[in-house]
């Protein structure tokens, strides 16, 4: 396992530098002696050249031991998107869809037109007709929709890393 010759990477490098750390924290190197083998750490090649800056020291040399990384968790697959007017009746959406429209005609109409600002009233009407006509839909579509999404994470949550 600990063949000089096998060419070593950044986390053995890390190791040495560490246990130099160590070494020179408690006294066995000093600063001098530290640098040098640091330098000589980033400079090396082979576990050889590692071991062989740890020759004239005790315990904690570098142990070339490979990491295992723990597996990643496995992300349940998303299901399809939410579309929220894909179920919606076509009245509604057109309504919904004119909301914006009226606003933008009427500030087109108070500044080319009519200048009163009483013309801001028009699309609350708007908005409170239409709720008047769609309301109880509209909450009744929304209800059923949360339900439902509520639903799919329920159904999904209990399944969450026991993959």
């Amino acid at each position: 396992m600990n063949d000089p010759e096998i060419r070593v990477g950044d986390a053995e490098r890390e190791e040495a530098l560490q246990a130099l750390g160590d070494h020179m924290s408690a006294g066995r190197l000093d600063i001098d002696e530290y640098g040098e083998r640091t330098a000589r750490v980033a400079a090396s090649k082979t576990r050889g050249d590692l071991l062989e800056l740890f020759k004239d020291l005790p315990d904690p040399k570098p142990s070339f031991v490979p990491v295992v990384k723990s597996p990643e968790p496995v992300v349940a697959p998303a299901g399809p998107p939410m579309q929220r007017w894909a179920n919606s009746r076509p009245a509604l959406r057109a309504y919904a869809a004119m909301i914006p429209v009226i606003w933008v005609a009427t500030a087109l109409l108070f500044v080319f037109a009519v200048r009163t600002p009483f013309i801001f009233i028009l699309p609350f009407f708007a908005m409170i007709a239409g709720a008047r006509i769609w309301g109880a839909d509209w909450h009744y579509e929304r209800r059923a929709q949360r339900r439902q999404r509520e639903h799919w994470k329920n159904q999904h949550r209990r399944h969450r890393g026991h993959y």
